[in-house]
């Protein structure tokens, strides 16, 4: 295995990182993005000590693949990780136009880590939570005794559901209202699990990873006080009201139990010389976050799908309140992190260190383009009967078919494989994606597309081919 801080000094004063990644949560869920409705109040409080990014993306639209992307700062593309894991080999159950490529199960040994960048530079790594980057073991999400954290550089690896809905909901018993003050939480085995490795004695420099399962579905909640105050706050005649108030309970759940580790972080004494980053693994579920003004959701290229929350508090150095309208990636987080802990870099990332705009958000990093590559249908069961237009906040899972995306600068090219077809907009007049500029701007388009073909085949991206089973409605 590649050792990615060769010649680094394992004595010095570096920093700690606290990553803290939300499942599923939406660019517009906390109070600090504008929602209405969403008590976030430690989410909102992070935001105003550090720095608050409005131009975030996750590395994919969909769970597993953006955390691979995530840890080895490699694009989709690049890593063949488009997709979930699944339990077998095998591919998609979709008789559709196209095939696309056999699931990824596990995420390659061979694939340097930004934990094991990080343990290799002498910090102690640790992960707790949602790992999603192997074949379900014995269990759906289990960890595999082969490709789990523990075989990805994290020293210390404690598997538990908390209590997410996946500790409960098969169980309709134990579905009912659990008898809890108003303004208390269920407590949450997993952050309980963070919050000791917090207060255990470090000899060096720590990288910790809490990995949320909130707010994947089943989006459901046992604390009545909670769910009736998010009923009061969403208006009467809102379709999804009910939905939305176990949704906004989940929101606010999680914005509990964030709080309840920076606080474990304060008292122990280490979050002056901590770097944290809060940030989502792809954009929300459109049944419940809804993701306006943003087009589309999880599992698409549309900005509902990849732009995420982002923010990040480093003591001394992020000023404290400010915004930064900076382009920044999952990828990113992999180079940041290294510079954060002075450890060198293994070759081929696809990802830029942000820590420049840490320490002055108003700057600007290299100009980079961002691919995005899904060769994916979903949904994988009743995809035929699904709706297929993309909306915006209209409330349910549409069908998704495999495309590309670049984004450059202001441009944002989508490509869909089934029919050849291009989509360009232009983000700053058009955030939403309503104004299709490919017919009006032919010769950014042409030149979006022949810079996307050369980046996709640059990473050698895997592709769709023609479905052996399809036969069209016309023959």
């Amino acid at each position: 295995m590649l050792v990615c801080g060769i010649g680094v000094e394992t004595t010095h004063a570096s920093d700690n990182v606290l990553l803290i990644l939300a499942d599923d949560l939406g660019w517009a869920d906390l109070g600090c993005y504008g929602n209405p409705w969403f008590e976030t109040p430690h989410l909102d409080r992070l935001a105003s000590q550090g720095v608050r990014f409005t131009q975030a993306y996750s590395a994919a639209p969909i769970c597993s693949a953006s955390r691979a992307s995530l840890l080895t700062g490699k694009s989709t593309a690049r890593l063949g990780f488009e997709f979930v894991t699944k339990d077998r080999p095998g591919y998609q159950p979709v008789v559709a136009p196209l095939r696309a490529p056999p699931f990824t199960l596990d995420l390659p040994l061979r694939e340097v880590t930004v934990a094991e960048c990080l343990r290799d530079a002498g910090y102690e790594t640790a992960f707790f939570g949602k790992w999603h980057l192997n074949r379900h073991h014995e269990r759906y999400l289990g960890w595999s005794p082969t490709h789990g954290p523990a075989k990805q550089g994290f020293q210390v690896a404690e598997e538990d559901f908390g209590c997410h809905p996946y500790s409960y909901y098969s169980d309709h018993a134990k579905r009912g209202w659990v008898e809890i003050p108003d303004g208390e939480f269920p407590v949450d085995s997993m952050t309980r699990r963070a919050i000791g490795f917090l207060k255990k004695p470090h000899a060096g420099p720590f990288f910790l990873m809490v990995s949320h399962f909130y707010v994947h579905t089943p989006v459901h909640t046992r604390v009545k006080w909670l769910y009736d105050r998010c009923l009061a706050k969403i208006p009467e005649g809102h379709p999804r009201r009910e939905a939305l108030a176990n949704y906004g309970a989940m929101v606010t759940t999680l914005d509990h139990h964030v709080g309840e580790l920076l606080a474990a972080l304060d008292a122990s004494g280490h979050a002056d010389t901590t770097l944290v980053v809060f940030t989502s693994d792809n954009g929300g579920h459109p049944e419940y976050a809804g993701n306006a003004p943003l087009r589309g959701s999880k599992w698409n290229l549309y900005e509902g799908g990849i732009r995420v929350p982002f923010l990040a508090r480093w003591p001394g150095k992020t000023p404290p309140g400010e915004t930064s309208a900076a382009m920044v990636t999952g990828t990113d987080l992999f180079p940041t992190f290294a510079e954060v802990g002075k450890a060198s870099l293994p070759g081929n990332l696809d990802g830029q260190s942000v820590v420049p705009v840490f320490l002055n958000p108003e700057s600007s990093l290299q100009p980079m383009p961002v691919v995005w590559h899904f060769p994916y249908y979903h949904p994988e069961r009743r995809f035929a009967k699904t709706p297929r237009a993309i909306g915006i906040d209209d409330g349910y899972t549409s069908q998704t078919r495999p495309h590309s995306a670049m984004r450059s600068g202001s441009w944002k090219l989508m490509h869909f494989y089934e029919d050849g077809r291009d989509e360009l907009y232009h983000l700053p007049t058009d955030l939403s994606e309503q104004t299709e500029r490919s017919q009006s701007d032919p010769a950014m388009a042409k030149q979006f597309r022949a810079d996307l073909e050369h980046a996709l085949k640059q990473r050698k991206a895997r592709m769709p081919i023609p479905h052996p089973d399809w036969q069209s409605p016309s023959q």
